[in-house]
């Protein structure tokens, strides 16, 4: 496409070229080249509107981390209705789709990423699985608050605990992701003792 035609959401069409690639041929096959070709345009078009390649990399990243954030919003409005474990196996379902399983790998892949997100001013840890381990907090917290998990849980280890099984469960690129039923298996397992102990 001639770079003079103007591309209506250019930077969304890109975001959702750079998706395809991800998921199709994996984190090492993510370049500038690959993302314009997907998407149909002029490789001078994703320079229009990013600074480098990286720059657009970590907006694609930062776009995945609001997602995440308007998740755990919803997720905590959730507390107190259902099951602690119906939710947080909703919520891992959800977080770990396969385009946000594909950026985690990314961010991992690429050390000229990671410093640029670091730059921007994210956390330390990996971005989007650090969100979400805030957001698994906020949750159980607020379930704490409510009674519906042990008064003395300890709210951190059990979202770190979360997060790192239900990565586990839905890194693997090429298969099948997890069933429900496995996935609750796993927060079942996880939240058992302050489910448990909230009964005594």
């Amino acid at each position: 496409m001639p770079t003079g035609v103007h591309i209506r959401d250019a930077r969304q069409q890109l975001f959702d070229a750079a998706e395809r690639v991800l998921l199709r041929d994996g984190p090492s096959a993510l370049t500038s080249r690959a993302v314009t070709t997907e998407a149909g345009v002029a490789k001078g078009v994703l320079h229009r509107h990013f600074a480098d390649f990286d720059a657009f990399l970590a907006e694609l990243v930062h776009d995945r981390i609001a997602r995440v954030e308007g998740q755990a919003v919803a997720l905590r409005q959730s507390a107190g209705t259902g099951t602690v474990a119906g939710n947080l196996t909703d919520a891992l379902i959800e977080l770990f789709d396969p385009v946000a399983v594909g950026i985690v790998g990314l961010v991992i892949f690429r050390d000229e990423l990671r410093a640029r997100l670091r730059q921007s001013g994210l956390a330390q840890g990996i971005p989007i699985m650090t969100e979400a381990s805030a957001m698994i907090i906020s949750y159980l917290t607020e379930e704490r608050a409510l009674g519906r998990i042990a008064a003395d849980a300890d709210v951190d280890s059990l979202a770190l605990s979360l997060i790192g099984g239900g990565h586990m469960l839905f890194a693997d690129r090429k298969g099948t992701p997890p069933d429900a039923e496995a996935v609750d298996k796993v927060v079942t397992t996880v939240i058992a003792d302050v489910v448990q102990r909230r009964l005594l």
